[in-house]
């Protein structure tokens, strides 16, 4: 019998198949990706030697879904900033649970980490210094994270029976629900961020 013409696994249908086990289960074994995928574990390994190994290729999947290589049309550096946190945002907001997953594992993914690369570019040329430039890329971070598992909750996130503030009750009343709350708050929040990192670097500007 020949061999088939189209190699039955690879990085990234291990990747799909473990993104699909953790969308199911919030996490994933090597025995569950291979049971999903009919083949024995031992078959993996000729493609990914561990379960580090299948996190960081679910990262290059996940990014790759995304459109994280789409090129980012030019403008300022804040519309560069907007873009790529929106769509790391809604990247993660598919697949909610593989937050907590991925976030326990060192990034090394080369996809993911270009997306890091140019981040760290636009805020050097917005004028962040280098002693603050990981803080400010780890703020980004806590946003989006955030943002995508605000998106991914319920309708109804706050029960406004339970509520006794009428500020609160005012405001859940008024705020909507789905995904048009969700994109106004994450709006807001880059807005917000935008904003911070402008007054920083001007602040650092009038020190210097």
């Amino acid at each position: 019998m020949g061999r088939p013409s189209t190699p039955l696994l690879s990085r990234e249908a291990i990747a799909a198949a473990a993104v699909r086990v953790v969308d199911r289960t919030g996490e994933f074994t090597i025995a569950q990706v291979a049971e999903a995928l009919g083949v024995r574990p031992s078959s993996l390994y000729n493609h990914l030697s561990s379960k580090d190994e299948i996190v960081e290729a679910m990262r290059s999947w996940l990014f790759h879904e995304g459109g994280g290589y789409d090129p980012v049309p030019p403008g300022p550096w804040d519309h560069t900033v907007r873009v790529l946190l929106r769509r790391y945002r809604d990247t993660f907001a598919r697949h909610p649970r593989l937050i907590p997953l991925v976030t326990a594992y060192t990034v090394s993914s080369p996809e993911v980490m270009s997306m890091y690369d140019k981040l760290a570019e636009t805020l050097l040329t917005a004028g962040v210094g280098e002693p603050h430039l990981l803080d400010v890329i780890t703020l980004c971070d806590s946003v989006v994270w955030g943002a995508a598992l605000d998106l991914a909750a319920p309708d109804e996130v706050w029960a406004v029976d339970e509520a006794h503030s009428p500020a609160l009750i005012a405001a859940i009343q008024q705020a909507g629900s789905g995904r048009e709350r969700a994109d106004r708050a994450f709006e807001l929040a880059l807005d917000v961020v935008i904003a911070g990192i402008a007054s920083m670097v001007e602040d650092d500007r009038l020190r210097g």
